[in-house]
């Protein structure tokens, strides 16, 4: 069972799957399609990584070439030897030639006899329930190695996050910003000074807009009043008019699950994701009316500064002849993406969606967010048949993806035909390190996978699935992806996909 690698996992192995060596192993030509942000972000990262200091994208640090243990308060290490000879161009040296045609993506994958061995009596565990589904992919090539119904369309719970991601970045790019607003609208009738300025606040669907004091990296609504209070200033309006625009999306705002502390409304203007305690993460009291929530708050914050809002803050819609004042953006989608799947976020996933429909030009509601990812993962050559993205989060049972299309998205992600898809390797959380991970991969069954597997979890009652990459005992990368849909014991369950994927870690087979 334990094949040519062995049970035993290589610290190349470990680290190279740390620090996303999935490009390297696909593809040594795979750091001449960065940088993959706007500011060049992630080709500092290589270079911080190559030097062997400072943090990664997940961040990873070194010590002293080993695994840092689960649970210690520690984060994993970086792969400096995997990412350095990228940047030149060059293979990841490691030991011998074997190694040396491994990063090249040239060992031998798996074999469909050795896969069907090792992964069918886990499927058919009594953990997974019955008609649990998998597929198993080459990223190198594309070619898929192992499926057990991988066709069949099942209910994906947050994996379909996957598809939201690479659906948006595919439409909008990696270094697209969502901007919210503030206009001034004319006043008809009044001499200049008659009548208080009236402005809009316009919401162009940024849920990690934030009021906080420290806005960590997030466009803030402190900023975009300091910046609109500066120029209404320098215009002689010390008293105005506000109103808040939310027209960018349409339809209902209300998520089918319900009101329900893992998602806020979804709406095109909220601060904090509608959080009515910004200190908690994961599931929280959400305001039943973000958007009016915002507008109090940026009132607030232009009188702290010298500008006072007269009247109530009221909905309206900006007209073509009002003149934009000032901005604020998010960080880049990339950044959205990354967060979205390590934290399994529903409120940016929901944006994320309606921001693929806002690019096409369609309605940005339920129905249109689901026809526009569709025609974008059509575009990417993605295999559709059976599927529905009645949502962008998963919280929707009526979401339906096939395990063959979850491998598919992540094996064109790893490909060097689409750098822009790259965010959405890079936000796979670590095994027994971040995110949604964090605290798994801790059991006997499992623990080998800690920091070698990077997967998207997808949790709802009696469903269970994981889908990501690992990098196998021959250094080949492979995309998986697990969906069980009658499960009894969430627990369980759980342990049988981390188990699933650690055997793909083992196997050099």
């Amino acid at each position: 069972m334990s094949g040519r690698g062995g049970w035993q996992l290589k610290t190349w192995q470990f680290t190279a799957a740390a620090a996303v060596a999935g490009l390297a192993l696909a593809s040594a030509a795979a750091a001449a399609a960065g940088p993959w942000d706007s500011g060049g972000q992630r080709t500092a990262e290589s270079r911080r990584a190559a030097s062997g200091t400072g943090t990664g994208d997940a961040d990873h640090r070194t010590e002293a070439g080993r695994p840092i243990p689960a649970g210690s308060g520690q984060i994993t290490p970086e792969a400096p030897a995997v990412l350095a000879p990228l940047e030149a161009g060059g293979l990841a040296p490691r030991t011998g030639q074997g190694a040396r045609e491994a990063a090249a993506g040239q060992a031998p994958p798996p074999t469909t006899t050795a896969l069907k061995g090792l992964l069918e009596p886990l499927l058919k565990a009594r953990g997974l329930g019955p008609g649990a589904t998998a597929s198993v992919v080459d990223a190198a090539t594309g070619q898929e190695l192992y499926g057990s119904g991988a066709k069949t369309a099942m209910v994906p719970a947050s994996t379909v996050k996957i598809a939201t991601a690479a659906a948006a970045l595919s439409v909008l790019g990696p270094d697209h910003r969502i901007r919210t607003t503030v206009v001034a609208e004319p006043a008809p009738g009044y001499e200049d000074g008659a009548a208080p300025e009236r402005i809009v606040l316009v919401g162009g669907g940024d849920p990690t807009l934030t009021a906080r004091a420290e806005a960590g990296g997030n466009a803030s609504l402190r900023t975009l009043a300091d910046r609109a209070a500066a120029v209404l200033k320098k215009r002689g309006a010390r008293t105005v008019r506000l109103a808040y625009d939310t027209s960018a999306y349409s339809g209902p705002a209300l998520h089918p699950i319900g009101p329900n502390e893992n998602i806020a409304p979804v709406s095109a203007l909220m601060a904090d994701e509608g959080r009515l305690d910004t200190s908690r993460s994961g599931p929280a009291p959400r305001t039943a009316r973000p958007a009016q929530d915002a507008a109090d708050a940026f009132a607030g914050f232009l009188a702290d500064r010298g500008v006072t809002v007269e009247g109530a803050v009221r909905q309206a819609t900006a007209t073509d002849q009002a003149e934009e004042l000032a901005d604020v953006r998010s960080a880049p989608l990339s950044a959205l993406v990354e967060r979205m799947l390590t934290h399994s976020d529903n409120d940016i996933a929901e944006a994320l969606a309606r921001q693929t429909a806002l690019a096409a030009g369609a309605e940005a509601d339920f129905a249109g967010a689901e026809r526009e990812t569709r025609r974008a993962l059509d575009r990417l050559g993605v295999p559709l048949d059976g599927t529905r993205f009645a949502d962008g989060s998963g919280l929707d049972r009526a979401d339906r993806v096939t395990a063959r299309l979850l491998t598919s998205v992540l094996a064109r992600a790893a490909h060097t035909d689409h750098p822009e898809l790259r965010p959405v390797l890079t936000g796979l959380p670590v095994a027994g390190f971040s995110g949604t991970l964090a605290g798994r991969y801790s059991g006997q069954d499992a623990a080998d996978g800690t920091g070698v597997v990077r997967a998207k979890t997808g949790t709802l009652t009696g469903v269970n699935s994981l889908a990501g990459t690992v990098v196998d005992a021959d250094g080949r990368l492979l995309a998986f992806s697990f969906l069980a849909g009658s499960t009894t014991d969430p627990a369980t369950a759980q342990s049988t996909l981390d188990h699933l994927a650690t055997t793909l870690a083992r196997c050099g087979c």
